[in-house]
């Protein structure tokens, strides 16, 4: 129904219905795991609305010129870019808003801009899309800016929302919000997809995307297991199974490398947890294909109540991860409470 556009159908059939009756929600809530396509199908569905979709296509903030964009932002003071927030608007009528800074998140000054530029109708035609990239990301500010424009939104406006949980909005957006979800792909809509886009290691991106076509796209497997082999140094630490002294070269090496994020290091921690929670249960299916031998001798060394604790501490870092902690520090805290559990 959408070009070039896989898996979840029935989002797109939901859209597609909008269309063909003419009654378009205002407000539209695309919700679903990181990297499944809710902002390629919210620019998708500008482009039917409006046309201009090579236009629209430019503003993907996956795109090599837009990420080269985004780190450069980042290493600028707040000032500075609360002086010119962050917006794409290749397209005149279709303007992306999307998470800026070190910590990722969307602005009170996007807002605030958003609402200026609301103001001003179409160039062409009868429609302007809004699309808000990640609207889980704003702060408590810059949300309630939003709901001011969405309670009374110009007749020729649609914003389109994209959000991991919907449940980290406030409850007034999501109630005037029309919610569309998009769950993963399956493991064989994976590989039609990587097929289609002539991936290279197109297995081992499968395993590690988790269903999400974004992720399989962008992942740097170089800088995936250079991060990994931390991940696992500081689970096998924390588990007991080596001395601390073979975590602490890892830890020297976070703290010299200031530019790295925490993130990225615990999406990884993530998924060892969950292949450790697989191969202990006797589940065939893991995520770090490559690595099975070895996460097996592992997994038979943890308890299901060790992996629990590990996930729920995990979660509480990713939590904090608004606070701009010190990724090293927090890591070695960590790895300290996990070998007090054992």
């Amino acid at each position: 129904m959408f070009d070039n556009f896989f898996g979840n159908q029935a989002a797109c059939a939901t859209l597609e219905q909008m269309m063909a009756r003419e009654k378009i929600a205002q407000t539209i809530l695309l919700d679903g795991p990181e990297g499944v396509g809710k902002a390629t199908l919210a620019r998708r569905f500008g482009a039917r609305l409006m046309g201009g979709a090579d236009k629209i296509e430019q503003d993907d903030l996956s795109l090599d010129h837009n990420r080269e964009l985004i780190a450069e932002r980042e290493k600028l003071p707040a000032d500075k870019r609360n002086d010119d927030p962050f917006l794409l608007a290749t397209h005149p009528d279709f303007v992306t808003f999307g998470p800026d800074g070190p910590l990722r998140q969307i602005s009170i000054q996007q807002m605030r801009t958003l609402k200026e530029r609301a103001q001003y109708g179409p160039s062409h035609g009868s429609r302007r899309v809004f699309l808000i990239d990640g609207i889980d990301r704003a702060n408590e500010q810059a949300a309630n800016s939003l709901l001011k424009v969405l309670e009374e939104p110009p007749p020729y406006l649609i914003f389109v929302l994209t959000a991991e949980n919907p449940y980290d909005l406030l409850p007034t957006i999501r109630s005037r919000s029309v919610p569309v979800r998009l769950g993963a792909l399956s493991k064989e809509e994976m590989l039609q997809f990587g097929s289609a886009r002539g991936l290279s290691d197109l297995e081992r991106r499968v395993a590690l995307a988790s269903g999400s076509p974004g992720i399989a796209v962008t992942l740097d497997l170089a800088s995936y297991d250079k991060r990994r082999e931390s991940m696992r140094a500081l689970l096998e630490v924390g588990l007991g199974a080596k001395p601390f002294g073979a975590w602490a070269a890892h830890s020297e090496r976070l703290a010299a490398a200031r530019s790295e994020k925490l993130e990225p290091y615990l999406k990884v921690l993530y998924l060892l947890l969950e292949d450790l929670v697989h191969l202990r249960e006797g589940m065939e299916e893991i995520r770090n294909i490559d690595l099975r031998a070895p996460l097996t001798a592992l997994a038979r060394q943890v308890s299901f109540e060790w992996l629990r604790e590990a996930v729920r501490r995990t979660d509480r870092l990713i939590s904090d991860l608004r606070r701009n902690i010190q990724k090293n520090i927090a890591l070695d805290a960590l790895v300290l409470e996990l070998r007090e559990l054992k």
